[in-house]
């Protein structure tokens, strides 16, 4: 059992500007019940599973997911339902927070560019170098603490020059077998409101608010437009965005599950196919283990 989601919906159209008020944070479920969508993402699950082995075998290719939002966008429960059937050897998750002494010493693209997935590999960023032009656009302040001179006086500037490195960059990467997928979970404010009110309800759900939360709510506004701003400037054929309704959790993990599924699949994974060296090897070791 397989869903069938047209996910070209939810890609913001490489060269187009995206406007997110236009942008559903809700479409109508691709499943009937809580157990169908059980039976549908576990299904995805087991086939993205058995990609996931071919392409570990394969070699020829890494993949970088890269997953941005909103606080309470489900950025974590979405990786974690999606991706708990992989191989952990094959995948490899980092979560990148505020940047530490030693980072901001270096460019912005330094930390992200140190843990890139490698061959064979999944690599997965729960946020990413884009909170660099998303977090620090809506407090250019912080660009003076990360050396930059003058950091108010040249933000103007600065978002443009941070998106070509990051197109460079991912165009790099895609020159060298790395294939790049990013996904915008598109969560509505009173959606968030919800979900902070049930952090703070569920004693289970504390730690993960504070009032920093609250604070950073105050700049919805300013958010929403730096990410549209951003997914304008950086969706592109090799990079794509695809901005994903956030409102319902499990049809949002049913549709990054689909976008995965098509990733992989088009990528035309195959076991490595033995030599006539390799299979000589083989049945000589078949040998030695039938004459135990």
């Amino acid at each position: 059992m397989e869903s069938r989601i047209d996910t070209s919906r939810f890609l913001a159209a490489p060269g187009e500007p995206v406007d997110l008020s236009s942008r559903p944070t809700l479409v109508d479920p691709f499943y009937s019940s809580k157990k169908h969508y059980r039976e549908l993402l576990a299904s995805h699950v087991s086939l993205l599973s058995e990609l996931q082995a071919v392409h570990y075998a394969d070699n020829r290719y890494a993949v970088l997911l890269v997953f941005q939002a909103m606080d309470a966008a489900g950025k974590d429960s979405c990786i974690r339902h999606v991706m708990t059937g992989v191989n952990p050897q094959g995948c490899q998750v980092h979560s990148f927070q505020h940047p530490s002494p030693e980072e901001h010493a270096h460019d912005f693209l330094w930390r992200t560019g140190c843990v890139l997935p490698e061959r064979g590999r999944i690599g997965i960023f729960n946020r990413s170098y884009y909170e660099e032009v998303l977090i620090v656009r809506v407090h250019p302040e912080i660009l003076e603490s990360e050396g930059i001179a003058d950091g108010h006086h040249r933000k103007e500037t600065v978002w443009e020059h941070r998106y070509r490195s990051i197109n460079d960059m991912e165009r790099h990467l895609d020159l060298n077998a790395t294939r790049c997928v990013k996904f915008f979970l598109h969560l509505s404010k009173e959606e968030q409101r919800r979900r902070f009110l049930k952090r703070i309800d569920t004693e289970e759900k504390n730690w993960k608010f504070s009032m920093d939360d609250i604070e950073e709510r105050r700049y919805w506004d300013d958010y929403m437009a730096a990410y549209t701003a951003c997914l304008s400037a950086t969706s592109t054929k090799h990079a794509p965005w695809y901005i994903v309704p956030a409102d319902d959790k499990r049809n949002a993990r049913l549709i990054v599950s689909s976008i995965l599924l098509e990733l992989f699949r088009g990528l035309d994974l195959r076991y490595p196919e033995p030599t006539a060296k390799r299979r000589k090897e083989l049945q000589a070791c078949r040998r030695v283990l039938l004459a135990e």
